[in-house]
């Protein structure tokens, strides 16, 4: 069955929520790259992908309203119903947003939507004031099947401490009643129950009770938010008649802030009972999702100047806003590359092109991990919450970083997210090295020249995937003992033996003397393959050898299939060192003397 849903108040915080949880596709594939048709399809643009319902967001303004893609936005007003009644013709379903005291006027807005809508969803309260009631009424009314969400406090309702400027300043919320205790809810755990509704997934004439998981006080709630922010905040318990002023002097109206005194006076010593749901989100995974809109600024670790590692500064800089095409991501992670070094010093300005122009003060880092918790314009996956690896062009060596929503995979999720910082830049190496240029099989004899380092430890194992007998070279005990766990069945210790030859393929990932090119090249068998990812070699003339030399592309595909892989524990993520963000120079410097190994993972 195809479904046509309204979603009124689609830019708030619960109608945004539904739309994404509504038009998000699959994150990721479903099929291997090997099983995938090699050319690309074509869909319409505006057309959802399979299975995803088509969606029309009751907006006053499509000028200015931020969509999903394939989202129709539809021009109206609530209080004049009439002006959306023949945009909703041949909606099978309605998610009801009512932002009004009274239900006055609702019923002429009923009559519009249930000409068409079988199905009508309604975001109610646990409250159930007055005019919810009312609505509830008038929606049962209509004959139609209907569902109700009773939700309790949002956790969405302690981002009013943001706006305040003593929180900002020193860290203080000041409010009544900060023992009052409650189950707090994820905005997305409500929109999940709504589009199992409007869907036809659930059954109608339910009125759910929606809470969180657990229950704490307003004062745990603000301790909870300033360790996803990392300061700490705490609470300074107000009378209440100072509270009330406060209320007021915000806007409230009397009465309304004389009710949620109440409310809370009561959650002091009878705090809401959880109501439980299967995989509801904490309100400490809230706050980490939400901490950006608690803060304005961020620790960044920038150069400003070319130079050695002294140049490295961590500075305070404002969070970044996601653009169209992009979302924020908390960084979990980001990795070290021995090829920063280069671009640090100033040297790739001379070797790469897209680096001579550089913008100054530049924030390091090209390999990402972290949560999704904002997105841009235009941007259906991935959603807040998602957990995501990426390449980038900078930025990632931060707390913080916008990243263009297409470069993003998801994660694996059998390692620790800041390990996943670990796959970009050097599963993408590997894989492109083994599977595109080597063009390993099963059979061949590989050397991977350089397979104690970040690139190797997946080459190793990739390789070993494509059937080869892998021969690796390693520098010392240690390296020697990781690359035999990544499946390498013969490990030659290139200080003190020679490398051998007779081999079909050699991957060279480690830099070489002039003229050593021709001496590798030598190891390779007539009709053979040599991959530099360093410097270019040129075989000697007659050897039959082809050599290549590439740059690394990024491919979120490629990203998606090793965070499979992992997750299917046919690969492992070899992390040598981890180090928190201030240590980052102490990393280039350690890199500069030959002192690390393998991948090293910088955690935030």
């Amino acid at each position: 069955m195809t479904h046509k849903i309204l979603v009124m108040g689609a830019t708030g915080t619960v109608g945004r929520a539904v739309v994404a949880e509504l038009t998000a596709p699959p994150l990721g594939r479903s099929r291997s790259i090997a099983e995938a048709p090699h050319h690309a399809s074509t869909t319409h643009a505006d057309a959802p992908p399979a299975g995803v319902p088509e969606v029309l967001a009751l907006v006053r303004d499509p000028a200015v309203a931020v969509l999903p893609p394939g989202v129709e936005p539809v021009r109206g007003d609530l209080t004049e119903p009439g002006s959306f009644a023949d945009a909703v013709e041949g909606i099978t379903a309605a998610f009801l947003v009512w932002p009004f005291g009274t239900a006055d006027g609702l019923a002429a807005v009923l009559d519009v939507v249930a000409r068409h809508a079988r199905r009508i969803v309604y975001l109610s309260s646990a409250a159930r004031r007055p005019g919810e009631r009312e609505a509830e009424e008038l929606i049962r009314r209509t004959g139609r099947e209907w569902v109700f969400l009773r939700p309790h406090a949002f956790a969405a309702g302690t981002l009013r401490w943001a706006a305040d400027a003593r929180f900002r300043a020193d860290g203080v919320v000041s409010e009544p009643y900060g023992g009052a205790a409650m189950p707090l809810i994820h905005e997305r755990d409500i929109a999940e129950v709504a589009a199992l509704a409007l869907t036809g997934r659930s059954p109608a004439g339910v009125a759910h009770e929606l809470t969180g998981p657990e229950t704490l006080t307003q004062a745990e709630q603000a301790r909870v938010i300033g360790e996803a922010i990392g300061r700490p905040i705490r609470w300074e318990e107000l009378p209440p008649s100072e509270g009330r002023e406060q209320m007021i002097a915000g806007g409230l109206p009397p009465e309304v802030a004389d009710a949620i005194l109440r409310a809370r006076a009561e959650l002091v010593g009878r705090p809401w009972p959880v109501t439980p749901r299967a995989g509801a989100r904490d309100f400490r995974r809230w706050a980490d999702e939400h901490a950006h809109r608690f803060r304005a600024t961020m620790r960044a670790a920038r150069i400003h100047v070319y130079g050695d590692a002294s140049v490295i500064r961590q500075e305070e800089i404002p969070i970044p806003a996601p653009g169209r095409g992009e979302v924020l991501i908390k960084v979990a992670g980001t990795s070290f590359n021995p090829s920063e070094i280069g671009l640090r010093s100033g040297l790739l300005r001379t070797v790469v092109p897209e680096m001579a122009d550089l913008p100054l003060p530049y924030t390091l880092g090209w390999d990402v991990s972290g949560t999704v918790v904002a997105t841009g314009a235009g941007v259906s996956r991935p959603r807040p919450g998602d957990r995501v690896m990426g390449l980038l062009e900078g930025g990632a060596a931060a707390e913080y970083s916008v990243a263009p929503a297409r470069l993003l995979a998801p994660a694996p999720k059998a390692v620790p997210l800041a390990d996943a910082a670990a796959i970009p830049v050097a599963g993408l190496t590997a894989w492109q090295t083994v599977y595109e240029h080597g063009r390993i099989a099963p059979g061949r004899r590989v050397l991977v020249n350089g397979a104690g380092g970040g690139v190797g430890m997946f080459a190793v194992q990739f390789a070993r995937r494509a059937g080869a007998t892998v021969i690796a070279t390693a520098g010392n005990a240690s390296s020697a003992a990781a690359v035999r766990a990544c499946g390498a069945d013969e490990v030659v210790d290139y200080r003190t033996d020679p490398l051998p030859g007779d081999l079909d393929v050699l991957l060279n990932l480690v830099p070489f003397a002039p003229g050593a090119g021709a001496d590798l090249a030598r190891l390779v068998r007539p009709g053979g393959h040599l991959v530099s990812i360093t410097a270019p070699v040129q075989p000697p003339p007659g050897s039959r050898v082809t050599a290549t030399r590439f740059v690394t592309r990024n491919d979120v595909d490629q990203l998606a299939e090793m965070a499979a892989l992992v997750d299917a524990g046919e690969i492992v993520v070899d992390v040598a060192e981890r180090h928190p963000l201030a240590d980052l120079a102490a990393v280039h410097r350690m890199a500069e003397a030959g002192r690390t190994r393998g991948k090293v993972v910088i955690e935030l």
